[in-house]
């Protein structure tokens, strides 16, 4: 099976990108990463998409040793975010799931995730990972109940989930080297589609959860659907202020519904009289 995976990459010191993307249709690319921690006590956010089974486990495996990888940090369940789990849990005997309850039961609807190598914790939590300080936050924008946003102080980044996500007309690693327009455009696109309940919110309260990230003191922002950002993050808070007032995003329908409809059903009823 092809693998959109792409060649991991250096984010932050010891911080290491294993990329990978989607094709959203008459929208451009979505990217979708998962990210190392490397240090006394490794660390993985998520475990990316099943459609690149084994080019992951290939690419990890090549940044840790499977035997080394002591945590996994889920930041919720979706598949492009939890693809790999199994089997990276399985290669991995010491390493422990971090994540929110409400991920644990709905993981529980497709495998049974062993208890005795879970943690679980909700945002708001501050761990100690082997030295390495990780806060836990509800970040601004999601699409899950369970979603947590690991911030790493030691390199102030932000592992910001589907926030901040963008859709890009081309990918790159670094968000510098994509026009800011094309990001900005892309990333208010993301937000009203994966997360349309924004258009409904209270302009205040989102904002206050805005002030958070700000009052955070975030360098870096690495989130699960975009490139690597430095020192921008008031401009990305800027942007998704304004998000509120936008309506949600929808992709295009067919526009003649019922006549693909009926085509497919006269094929169906067709086959069925051969």
């Amino acid at each position: 099976m092809p693998s959109n995976l792409r060649t991991p990459y250096e984010a932050a010191p010891d911080v290491f990108t294993l990329p990978s993307f989607l094709p959203i249709a008459g929208a451009g690319l979505l990217p979708v990463n998962a990210y190392l921690i490397r240090g006394p006590q490794p660390i993985l956010v998520d475990t990316g998409m099943a459609i690149d089974r084994g080019y992951f486990e290939q690419a990890l495996w090549s940044l840790v040793d499977p035997t080394e990888l002591r945590w996994i940090v889920l930041t919720h369940d979706d598949r492009d975010h939890a693809g790999n789990l199994k089997e990276v849990l399985m290669a991995a005997p010491q390493a422990k799931l971090i994540t929110n309850g409400l991920a644990v039961g709905r993981l529980g609807e497709e495998w049974d995730v062993p208890p005795n190598r879970v943690v679980q914790v909700n945002p708001g939590r501050t761990l100690d990972l082997g030295g390495r300080i990780i806060s836990l936050l509800r970040p601004p924008a999601y699409d899950s109940p369970s979603t947590l946003a690991p911030y790493d102080h030691a390199t102030q980044a932000l592992f910001s989930a589907d926030s901040f996500g963008t859709v890009l007309p081309e990918l790159a690693d670094h968000a510098k080297d994509i026009p800011e327009a094309d990001y900005l455009a892309g990333m208010a696109l993301f937000t009203r589609a994966n997360a349309p309940w924004t258009s409904l919110t209270d302009p205040v309260k989102f904002d206050a959860v805005l002030d958070e990230v700000v009052r955070l003191g975030a360098r870096r922002i690495l989130s699960s659907h975009g490139a690597t950002v430095v020192d921008r993050v008031d401009t990305l808070v800027a942007t998704m202020r304004g998000v509120p007032a936008m309506s949600a995003w929808l992709p295009e329908e067919d526009a003649r519904v019922e006549a693909v409809l009926a085509k497919h059903e006269g094929a169906a009823a067709g086959a069925e009289a051969a």
